[in-house]
């Protein structure tokens, strides 16, 4: 299917969002992620993007990061406005804001997508919130976390090479029924923070966890 790009907005140092009108049928949930794919010189692309809207009524959000590493796609959807349109697939995945009664979101770089959209429908939800989100040089989406904290939210953000880590995940963890573990990032985030879950006395198998290789 193809969605149509209704707005462009940055977001922090080489990061962006892009957000889309909702195709019909299309209906995703805070956590779940979409395949984009393009045409470009000849050569298809396609690229997975962790939704970063709490819902996908009317329209839908994603996060992109663009780096030296990102790539002729990443530098398409840089060139994106309103009014272009876009091959989607998905969603998919099975981890995703379930309306548990309070969620624990560990996101490390652009994890924070999926933790500021699975807080928002926590919030929304009348849920509890909790963001432990690790950055590497400056933080991304500082607006929506700042809303959530005046929401009542609770939002911990760290330097990657701040070592307070699992002190700021043991905080957010109460291990209390209903409380859903949310883990979005690479492979040595994820490693990190499923080591810090148990640290913190609670179960990394039982959390939702997302790696991006």
């Amino acid at each position: 299917m193809d969605a149509t790009v209704v707005d462009r907005e940055s977001v922090g140092p080489d990061t962006f969002t892009l957000t889309f009108e909702t195709p019909a049928g299309f209906e995703g949930l805070a956590g779940q992620f979409v395949r984009l794919s393009a045409e470009i010189d000849g050569e298809s692309y396609a690229r997975f993007y962790t939704l970063s809207s709490p819902d996908t009524e009317d329209t839908f959000e994603i996060t992109v990061e663009v780096g030296e590493e990102g790539g002729p796609f990443s530098d398409y959807l840089a060139e994106l406005s309103a009014g272009d349109e876009v091959a989607v697939a998905g969603p998919y995945g099975d981890e995703y804001y379930d309306g548990e009664t309070r969620a624990v979101v560990l996101a490390g770089g652009p994890g924070v997508g999926a933790a500021v959209a699975i807080s928002e429908a926590a919030i929304a939800n009348d849920a509890e919130a909790a963001v432990v989100y690790q950055y590497d040089g400056e933080p991304a989406h500082t607006d929506r976390l700042d809303a959530l904290v005046d929401a009542g939210a609770d939002v911990t953000m760290l330097d990657a090479g701040d070592d307070a880590f699992a002190g700021a995940v043991e905080d957010a963890l109460t291990t209390a029924a209903g409380e859903g573990v949310f883990v979005y990032g690479f492979a040595a985030f994820v490693e990190t923070a499923t080591d810090a879950i148990e640290a913190a006395g609670g179960d990394p198998d039982g959390a939702n966890v997302e790696s991006f290789g």
